[in-house]
């Protein structure tokens, strides 16, 4: 076993170990932490398979973003995990059923997918690389090219999920506090300040005389 297949191997256990935390991590915290390992774990198989560009987009884009978001989300919502974990039982069944499937499925497309024959095992290993060889230039040119359509498909669906958050989170609340600037800019001192002139409901008392023996003192 060379270097690059035990790397492989410790990378690929590293990994399933953090999925499995998971799934199993008591702390909501702790779970995206382990998470952020998965992520790392996969990209360094990437780059093993000389993936360079989906490597480094996985790091910046979903440890870099999407993960730090989770994290800030996760730390603020400050959420109670024993109210979670109430119905835990009562779906594990149907959850243990599609779980069960989903390997199924991924282990049919694993074993029958992605095992070349002997055929192509022989023409990828004829076929020279070129020097000047390029992963991302490749991904460019099938993405663009035969891949495109179901390209500009999936910008459309993000771009309506975009501007279905931003409607979301624009509703008008009756308890917000937010403050029109130009109402400010516009505001007069006549329309925060009256002074309003109100008469005397009755006249004041005289002042009480002074003893005899205070003026004397």
């Amino acid at each position: 076993m060379d270097v690059r297949t035990g790397l492989f191997y410790f990378f690929s256990a590293v990994l399933l170990f953090a999925a499995f935390r998971v799934i199993t991590a008591r702390n909501p915290v702790y779970a995206a932490l382990y998470l952020v390992l998965a992520f790392f774990q996969a990209s360094a198989i990437w780059l093993l398979l000389k993936a360079e560009f989906l490597a480094i987009t996985l790091v910046l884009v979903y440890v870099g973003a999407v993960m730090v978001l989770f994290l800030f989300v996760v730390m603020m919502l400050d959420i109670n995990v024993d109210s979670l974990r109430k119905g835990f039982w009562k779906h594990f069944p149907l959850a243990a059923a599609f779980g069960v499937l989903i390997a199924l499925e991924m282990a049919a497309v694993l074993m029958g997918g992605f095992r070349p024959s002997e055929d192509a095992r022989a023409a990828a290993a004829a076929t020279p690389v070129a020097a000047d060889y390029s992963n991302t230039k490749e991904l460019g040119k099938l993405l663009y090219t035969q891949y495109l359509y179901p390209l500009e498909i999936a910008a459309v669906i993000l771009l309506v999920a975009i501007i279905a958050a931003i409607a979301l989170t624009l509703r008008r609340r009756k308890d917000s506090k937010a403050i029109d600037p130009s109402v400010q800019v516009r505001v007069r001192s006549a329309d925060r300040l009256q002074v309003v002139k109100m008469p005397a409901v009755r006249a004041a008392e005289p002042e009480a005389a002074p003893a005899a023996g205070e003026a004397k003192a």
